[in-house]
């Protein structure tokens, strides 16, 4: 959730964030700065409400930013327009912009009080009458302030209310007072609904899979069944995509023009060429690269691999730590043996190699280009360019022996060999 919301205020440019969080909330900070390379970190170091947040971030604002935006952490789908848009309010006029929206049950919400299109107050729920309680009209949680005037509006809060918190929203009231112009933006309201539990946190998932099916369909995408389909936040897509039912991209997918992406499949950390295939029922897992025109069947893991243009992993095989070189064809039920316990090895298939059904390359090896290698194979040396490699054990054959065990047993009672 917070890397949406610093995802959304990095893309606003020129933004200089400023992180609140509570004492010992190191894993927190790290992830935050790992997407925000210098971002400020400010310690609220007793939850004294919203108002005390602010307060904590404030010695970190700088004086030449004309307008401090206001945004909770756990609003992931509030989106960059409409912060934008308070922040332009603010520079243009407005003193004070908030983020209002009208709920369709706006029980738990604090309530816009309005003069005209000026905001008098904010009035949280708890501290409501039931008159106030009938508005619809809600506070969504961002705020837009002049830099210059946060100062001052920190130093009116107090903690007279039901909760004995210091409430941000109480700088509203204090800036009419002071006569400051006050004014609203709205916007609809699955756009800040927020996370509470985790029954919030699985709207907010379904509401953003909603928005990034839509732009991704917008952008010329063809998903067969829209709502079995889950994008990332970050998945990217060329023209003329096609993806199947059922279909899961994990973060890290770049899919390029003219893809077909076939049902029950799983990307993720993987770019996709222009023109490959994948599945039905593949895995591509994080570092691979399939290259243009090439093809990943059923039932085909891939990880840390590069398939280059034309190749064929058509059937039932793992290819992990490698390069498959263009045009080189893999049979059903390879697998590249890349792991011996304690470390990977990588495994080097040549451009137009051939690779039979259920052979076992075991890493570190390398196989030429166009090398073919007999079906049934377990590789352990380097195979030369254009060469013929067989490597399994000579086939015995004895006449006669299965009907003399079937007579030896005939009287006992077959067991069933599930």
């Amino acid at each position: 959730m917070l890397g949406h919301v610093l995802s959304t205020v990095e893309a606003l440019g020129g933004a200089r964030p400023v992180l609140v969080v509570g004492p010992g909330m190191d894993d927190v900070s790290g992830y935050a700065r790992g997407l925000v390379p210098g971002l400020t970190i400010a310690v609220q170091e007793k939850q004294l409400g919203t108002g005390d947040a602010v307060r904590a971030a404030a010695p970190h604002i700088g004086e030449k930013q004309d307008v401090v935006l206001l945004v909770f952490g756990d609003t992931p789908l509030v989106r960059r327009e409409t912060l934008a848009d308070m922040a332009r309010r603010c520079e243009e006029g407005s003193d004070i912009v908030v983020l209002g929206f009208e709920a369709a049950d706006p029980t738990g919400y604090g309530r816009l009080v309005l003069d005209g299109n000026e905001v008098v107050r904010i009035v949280e729920h708890k501290d409501a009458t039931d008159e106030e309680r009938k508005n619809r009209l809600c506070f969504g949680g961002p705020m837009a302030v002049r830099t210059a005037h946060l100062p001052g509006l920190l130093a009116m809060l107090t903690n007279d209310n039901a909760q004995g918190e210091f409430y941000m929203t109480d700088m509203v009231a204090h800036g009419r007072a002071a006569g400051l112009a006050c004014g609203a933006v709205f916007c609809p309201e699955a756009d800040i609904q927020g996370v509470n539990s985790r029954a919030d946190l699985a709207a907010a998932e379904a509401s953003m899979q909603q928005r990034l099916r839509a732009a991704a369909m917008a952008g010329g995408v063809t998903l067969l069944d829209p709502a079995t389909t889950y994008l990332s936040f970050d998945t990217m897509f060329g023209q003329d995509v096609t993806v199947g039912q059922n279909v899961v991209f994990g973060p890290g997918c770049s899919i390029a023009d003219g893809v077909t992406i076939k049902a029950f499949s799983h990307l993720e950390g993987a770019r996709i060429d222009e023109g490959a295939e994948i599945g039905p029922f593949a895995r591509i897992r994080p570092g691979s690269e399939i290259g243009r025109k090439a093809r990943i069947g059923n039932f085909v893991e891939t990880k840390k691999a590069k398939i280059e243009d034309g190749a064929k992993v058509n059937h039932l095989s793992y290819i992990g730590d490698a390069r498959v070189g263009a045009g080189a064809n893999i049979g059903a039920g390879t697998i590249t043996c890349n792991y011996d316990g304690y470390n990977k090895f990588f495994t080097d298939i040549g451009a137009g190699a051939f690779v039979g059904s259920n052979s076992s390359l075991v890493a570190p090896v390398r196989i030429g280009d166009g090398a073919y290698l007999g079906s049934g194979s377990v590789v352990t040396k380097d195979v030369a360019a254009n060469a013929l490699a067989v490597a399994r054990a000579k086939q015995v054959e004895k006449p006669g022996w299965a009907a003399a065990f079937h007579a030896k047993h005939k009287d006992k009672k077959k067991v069933s060999g599930e």
